[in-house]
Order: C-alpha cells, then structure tokens, then sequence
C-alpha cells in the first residue's frame, strides 16, 4: 500500500495502520491479519479536492487490494496546510 500511495501521491505523510487486530471475527476478518487497514496521507495532490473524491483517489490508487485482499479501508486524506489547523 504504501508504494503504490508513495507512488500516486508523493505525500510529505504517509501512515498505513493495520487494524485487522481489532477486527477478528468480525465481517471481512479472514484470518491473514491483513483485512482492515486506515491510511492517513498529507500531499499537495489533493488540494482543491473534495473529501469524497480524495477517498476516491486513494481507493484508486490502491487497485485490487481493496475489495479481493483487504476488507476495509478507512482513509484520513489531507493537504498539508489542512493539518496544521488541526
């Protein structure tokens, strides 16, 4: 995830959590430990960038590991100014 994310965005942030952990037994938890994940990214790619179409982009970036290999991904995407104000 992180290569492909480097490689689409070239964030100056880029955190990929497994969360499986916290999800075993629940829907999607297939036993591989690597089922749920949240990505919190900072890049200058997504400036003028609605929150949805960012999510779009990122799940995008991703290809087929959303949906056949990982279950879920919650996704946390923002230009680098945006996190400042945080």
């Amino acid at each position: 995830m992180e290569k492909l994310l480097t490689e689409a965005f070239a964030p100056v942030r880029l955190e990929v959590f497994n969360d499986s952990g916290k999800h075993h037994g629940h829907a999607g938890d297939d036993g591989s430990g690597e089922s749920h994940f949240t990505v919190v990214i900072e890049s200058a790619a997504f400036t003028g960038v609605s929150r949805l179409q960012r999510q779009r982009q990122v799940i995008a970036a991703l290809g087929d590991i959303v949906g056949q290999r990982v279950h879920a991904v919650a996704i946390k995407a923002s230009v680098p100014e945006e996190s400042r104000c945080e």
